[in-house]
């Protein structure tokens, strides 16, 4: 059945994703983005398409518009990008949540959030389980896009429990691939531009910190999967590929792929980043019969051929 499906940044890395993906399935598209870090070229092929709708808006303002569906994936996610305007990145993800929830309760929409590993903070136990509470830092420079991130969770449910909307909350641990922004500071992005221009990549504390790295293809089939899940089924929900790579790891693994001659330096570890990341993924197994299918080596291949397609 064909549905309006909105998504807030829906010009961003993984907003442009899912509106291809959900084009190709049928459905009618708004497109909602302020292009803070959103680009055009990331959605300009979907632009000619009359089942495709470009708003520019802030969700830091109320909407008014008929949907069925609403993904909400609006706020700056790299850490470069939320730490400019750090009041302003808490209020995309309060005031944001907030306006997007009371649209879904006037229209009765099913609502998305596009949570984050984030709320586990410098996570104490390892890996990351849904049940774990976190370990956050209310007054460090991530802190904005943490504690957001916390906040706009605590709202859906209170929406979920209050005025019973339809909600689904999905929590997104370290993703990459075409269309991500080429001076996001995120890792993957940083190792891969630094290779492609021969430049030194930068490792930050001793590179054995380590992530889980999820190719963008397998993401968004486990958001679409949560957003069809059974009713009564609200999340969190962990989404991420459980295997495990340190920083330096990646780094021989970019500088294998790309030939490049570049060498590798150290600097000091940035204030509160996590030494690790890792999701259990057990729920979304059983309930969305989800798991990542992409190995790093593949999704790699195919984000490096775009880096060097904008580079």
């Amino acid at each position: 059945m064909k549905k309006r499906i909105m998504i807030t940044g829906g010009a961003g890395f993984l907003g442009s994703h899912l509106g291809a993906r959900l084009l190709e399935e049928g459905h009618d598209i708004l497109c909602v983005d302020n292009f803070f870090t959103g680009q055009k070229r990331n959605i300009a092929h979907m632009m000619g398409n009359p089942n495709f709708e470009l708003m520019r808006h802030d969700v830091t303002f109320p909407l008014y518009v008929e949907v069925d569906e609403i993904y909400n994936l609006a706020c700056p996610a790299s850490p470069v990008h939320y730490q400019f305007d750090p009041v302003q990145t808490t209020k995309t993800s309060v005031i944001g949540a907030i306006n997007m929830l009371g649209l879904a309760k006037r229209t009765k929409a099913k609502i998305l959030q596009a949570s984050t590993s984030e709320v586990y903070g410098d996570p104490e136990i390892h890996p990351q389980p849904e049940t774990y509470k976190g370990s956050v830092s209310t007054t460090g420079i991530r802190a904005c896009y943490d504690e957001g991130k916390r906040c706009a969770e605590t709202l859906f449910f209170d929406y979920y429990r209050q005025h019973k909307v339809d909600i689904k909350v999905m929590r997104i641990f370290n993703t990459y691939g075409p269309n991500m922004h080429p001076n996001d500071g995120r890792v993957v992005s940083n190792f891969i531009v630094q290779a492609l221009t021969n430049q030194d990549i930068t490792i930050y504390g001793d590179g054995n910190q380590s992530r889980s790295f999820c190719y963008v293809d397998d993401l968004i089939d486990g958001m679409v999967r949560l957003m069809n899940s059974r009713d009564g089924f609200t999340g969190p929900v962990n989404i991420g590929n459980p295997v495990e790579f340190t920083m330096l790891e990646l780094a021989e693994l970019i500088l294998k792929q790309t030939g490049s001659a570049s060498k590798l330096i150290f600097k000091p570890l940035p204030q509160d980043d996590p030494m690790q990341r890792q999701p259990v993924i057990d729920m979304a197994r059983k309930e969305l019969g989800w798991e990542p299918k992409v190995s790093l080596e593949e999704g790699l291949v195919k984000t490096i051929h775009y880096f060097k397609s904008i580079l």
